[in-house]
């Protein structure tokens, strides 16, 4: 079920310079293991040591993002992590032989023209993903910054920009689908503002910075000083304006290239999140701290997900099998066969359905004034849905039956009340073997946990009559 997880072919080596570092750097992307996710080496340090892409390593966000990790730094990390994602890749080892990745042309353009020429493989995992079931927001009251994220069936991504001058204005830039990266967005490139620049290079920054790998807007007037101090960074004999307001002999591959590289930026710092988003992200005046402070809020949702596991399910779709495709397996008959979909259905898992009525028999004698669903028939039902995944899994399942051999770990979370609607999921915890199958079990109404269970039991034939 789902789809699959990717990684490159093989491996695949850039080199350049650093953007803030200055320094020269050799980058070699390579295959990463399944659940693995981005990983970068320092192959320049002892015992080559690794730094998840792990929006819980950021430390600074200052003219980039920064991951560290005890002690070993990652800096300006995000036009790669961008590349890979929009190149649809979930697991890649990045070595690389300093702290920066090589800056390039100040895109993710060559990064992903690099992970292209490497090939992409699909691998045998199922892909994972952070379902966005209701708008979540982060604000940043201090610049009037912010990111949402609302329910799609996919990852979009928005940027609105102001930046108060009138050499670049308001822009704006969409990504409909993360397919659209490599034509829309990936050579877009960093930009800096004149004021900025100067104040970079007094404080020691952008020493592998080039008029080449930067577009710079000129808001202020270019004086002989400043002219002298870009002379000398750039190591060019002349600095001129473009009638566009940008500096020296940069042509914008974009009318709203900035907006589009705020746009990159957003999906390389969210690229740390740490799984593949179904969300649309509308974001606001985006940098580098916002982006990773909404990246940390959407890992922790993530990990709330994750932890209740809840399956990501359209109850109203097609079942695999309705209430008389279920009595074609299973023995059981009403009032004692409690549930009423199959919603789906693989070797290894099987997702069920029960709409809890006043109608049940037990509601009945169970606090008929505050009826509640007994928690042994909760577990009963959760068995009975394992036992469709073995059964369907024979050509007659008519002669066997399941049975209970043991039930551990059972809890219950919350009341089952009349109304609810109950999803069952069973997974296998092993594969079967000589008819014991051995199963993990949840019970979700809503997103709410309200039983689980481990479960072991036995298929075996009936008898004949």
């Amino acid at each position: 079920m789902g789809d699959k997880q990717k990684t490159l072919s093989e491996e695949i080596s850039l080199s350049g310079i650093g953007l803030h570092t200055g320094k020269d750097v050799k980058l070699t992307i390579k295959p990463g293991k399944e659940n693995a996710g981005f990983i970068f080496v320092r192959t320049d340090l002892e015992g080559h040591p690794h730094i998840e892409a792990d929006v819980n390593y950021v430390t600074t966000t200052e003219r980039g993002t920064t991951l560290e990790k005890l002690g070993v730094r990652i800096h300006t990390c995000e036009h790669l992590l961008a590349a890979l994602v929009g190149c649809d890749i979930d697991n890649a080892i990045l070595e690389m032989d300093s702290a920066e990745p090589p800056i390039l042309d100040g895109s993710s353009k060559f990064f992903v023209e690099a992970i292209e020429k490497a090939g992409i493989k699909e691998q045998s995992a199922t892909r994972e993903y952070l379902v966005v079931k209701e708008v979540l927001s982060y604000v940043d009251t201090a610049t009037g910054s912010e990111l949402t994220i609302i329910p799609s069936d996919n990852y979009e991504v928005t940027t609105m920009v102001d930046f108060g001058t009138k050499v670049l204005g308001t822009q704006n830039a969409t990504l409909k689908d993360i397919s659209e990266f490599k034509t829309e967005i990936s050579s877009a490139r960093t930009f800096s503002f004149l004021h900025e620049l100067e104040m970079l290079l007094d404080a020691g920054l952008i020493k592998g910075g080039d008029i080449s790998n930067a577009i710079v807007y000129v808001d202020k007037d270019l004086t002989p000083e400043t002219a002298d101090k870009l002379k000398k960074a750039f190591g060019k004999d002349d600095i001129a304006i473009r009638p566009n307001g940008i500096l020296d002999n940069l042509t914008l591959n974009y009318p709203n290239e900035a907006a589009r590289h705020k746009l990159l930026d957003v999906i390389g710092d969210l690229a740390l999140v740490g799984v593949k988003i179904k969300g649309k992200v509308i974001a606001n005046k985006p940098g580098h701290f916002v982006n990773t402070q909404f990246a940390k809020k959407l890992n922790r949702q993530w990990k709330l997900q994750k932890k209740k596991n809840v399956p990501d399910i359209d109850i109203y779709k097609d079942p695999v099998f309705d209430i008389n495709g279920i009595m074609k397996l299973m023995p059981h008959r009403p009032p004692f066969l409690l549930i009423d979909k199959i919603l789906e259905l693989s070797d290894s898992h099987v997702v069920g359905l029960k709409n809890v009525t006043m109608n049940e028999p037990f509601f009945v004698g169970h606090f008929p004034k505050e009826p509640v669903m007994p928690g042994v028939l909760q577990v009963e039902a959760l068995a009975q849905t394992g036992g469709i995944l073995v059964l369907a899994s024979v050509p007659d399942p008519e002669n066997y039956s399941t049975y209970f051999i043991k039930i551990d770990k059972v809890k219950f979370k919350k009341k089952v009340v009349p109304g609810d609607t109950m999803i069952f999921k069973i997974e296998l915890i092993s594969p079967i073997r000589r008819g014991i199958v051995h199963m993990q079990g949840y019970g979700y109404v809503g997103d709410s946990v309200v039983v689980e269970a481990e479960l072991m039991a036995q298929v075996a034939k009936n008898k004949p009559d």
